[in-house]
């Protein structure tokens, strides 16, 4: 792990290639998993407070599934979560008429309608990151259904910091990000002694 101000950072993030492959997983990300997308509790109450604005780019049952349950929940580890539909998917996604997934959050965002991009959680996949003591770790998480994602990267080589720079200068600050680039370079300088 490398050390930048208050942030603990798995080397896989230098040596795992990535790039999400939408048109190959048609965002399973949104679908799979035990429970919906973790968010904090300023995020949980942005979301909340952006609802009227988010709405019309949700589906009609998870609209129905929101005014029944809420768009919220707490998961077996007492974090705050999306709510699924009983089918699996996340209520902020839509599935277009070629079964791709899009965040109604982010689309909200996108058009200049709403503040909130969607989820820390979502938009820094795959990094996951926990709080350990004082600090935030940054690991890379393995999913098998982002094998497409994980091949492309491959292919064009580019790692997992590279792909996230966005979405990391956006929760950590474009200071931290350019440390980031800095300590990779040396690392790669490194290993190739």
């Amino acid at each position: 792990m490398i050390i930048i101000g208050n942030t603990l950072v798995s080397e896989d993030l230098f040596d795992q290639e990535f790039i999400c492959n939408l048109s190959a997983c048609k965002g399973s990300c949104c679908i799979e998993g035990d429970s919906g997308a973790p968010v904090s509790e300023l995020e949980k109450s942005s979301i909340e407070l952006e609802f009227e604005k988010i709405k019309p780019y949700l589906a009609e049952s998870s609209l129905k599934d929101i005014e029944k349950r809420g768009g919220f929940e707490i998961d077996e580890d007492g974090e705050w979560v999306t709510t699924c539909l009983p089918t699996g998917e996340c209520n902020f996604v839509k599935r277009d008429k070629n079964g791709l997934l899009s965040c109604g959050i982010e689309k909200s965002f996108l058009n200049g309608e709403s503040a909130i991009r969607k989820p820390s959680s979502c938009y820094l996949y795959p990094i996951r990151v926990i709080k350990v003591g004082d600090y935030e770790a940054l690991n890379y998480h393995r999913w098998d259904i982002c094998s497409a994602a994980c091949s492309l990267g491959k292919q064009e080589k580019v790692a997992v910091y590279q792909f996230l720079k966005e979405p990391l200068i956006d929760r950590f600050g474009k200071e931290w990000y350019n440390e980031l680039v800095a300590i990779a370079a040396a690392y790669f300088e490194e290993k190739k002694v």
